[in-house]
C-alpha cells in the first residue's frame, strides 16, 4: 500500500509542476508508482503532502527544483 501522506512531483515540459497523489487502495508503494507514472527521463521527488501549498491561486507559478 502506498503512503498517502506523500506526493510525487516533477517538472512538465512547459515548466509547470506535476503532482501525483497515490490512491489509498493502490497496491503499489509510492516508489513503484513513481517508476510507473513519471515519464521516462524525468527526475522527480517524493515529498510530504503537507509541503504542497494549499492555496492554489498561483498554482501555475509553482516551480520544481531538482535536488
Amino acid at each position: 500500500m502506498p503512503d498517502t501522506t506523500k506526493r510525487i512531483i516533477y517538472a512538465l515540459d512547459d515548466g509547470t509542476v506535476a503532482i501525483l497523489a497515490p490512491a489509498p487502495t493502490c497496491p503499489k508503494t509510492i516508489e513503484q508508482i513513481a517508476e510507473k507514472d513519471v515519464p521516462t527521463g524525468k527526475s522527480y521527488q517524493i515529498i510530504d503532502a503537507s509541503d504542497i501549498p494549499t492555496d492554489r491561486t498561483y498554482r501555475n507559478a509553482w516551480t520544481y527544483e531538482e535536488s
